[in-house]
């Protein structure tokens, strides 16, 4: 599936971040310029071929989730 990319600048996207967003859902990639130079490429994560993986479900602790600190504090604590 080929998806078309288009450029935006680093200023628009960061004035109008929810509308890329949106349009990152529905497929589409954004190269992004400074001073008309390419910086970087924001796409759809491809589900199949992601490499992120769930290594720990926090919501099955707690259904909000759980703090970053009370995390580090536990990983601390096994040191």
């Amino acid at each position: 599936m080929s998806i078309k990319q288009k450029t935006v600048g680093l200023k628009e996207l960061r004035e109008n971040t929810e509308k890329y967003i949106s349009e990152v859902e529905k497929g589409k990639s954004f190269t992004v310029l400074r001073r008309s130079k390419p910086l970087f490429v924001i796409a759809p994560v491809d589900e199949q071929e992601s490499l992120w993986e769930t290594v720990v479900d926090f919501t099955t602790i707690d259904k909000r989730g759980v703090s970053a600190d009370a995390v580090l504090k536990s990983l601390r604590s096994l040191a």
